[in-house]
């Protein structure tokens, strides 16, 4: 997706290290789940990385409950995500093949 939309944008290739950073951010790797407040976790939860990171988290620690359902929004995430990219991919391939 984002190589059919660098193909029609040309400012999306100085977005996208500027988006990466910031949800690196967003990541719970420096800091737990439990530091997030309750009234943000569905936000919390809509990022992909979080099940992962905290799934590793928890496999390594060992404490506390496994990360059952912020794994599953993440994995149905990334699915959306999959599903929409190659959708758009295979609609503009014809598009990006004229530009480039």
């Amino acid at each position: 997706m984002v190589v059919a939309l660098n193909a029609i944008y040309r400012d999306v290739r100085y977005i996208l290290p500027f988006l990466v950073q910031f949800w690196m951010f967003a990541s719970p790797v420096a800091y737990p789940s439990s530091l997030v407040p309750s009234k943000w976790q569905w936000l919390y939860s809509l990022n992909p990385m979080a099940g992962v990171i905290e799934g590793f988290r928890w496999s390594l620690a060992g404490k506390g409950n496994p990360p059952g359902y912020l794994t599953l929004i993440s994995a149905g995430i990334v699915v959306v995500i999959l599903v929409t990219g190659t959708a758009y991919f295979q609609k503009m391939e014809m598009t990006v093949a004229d530009v480039v």
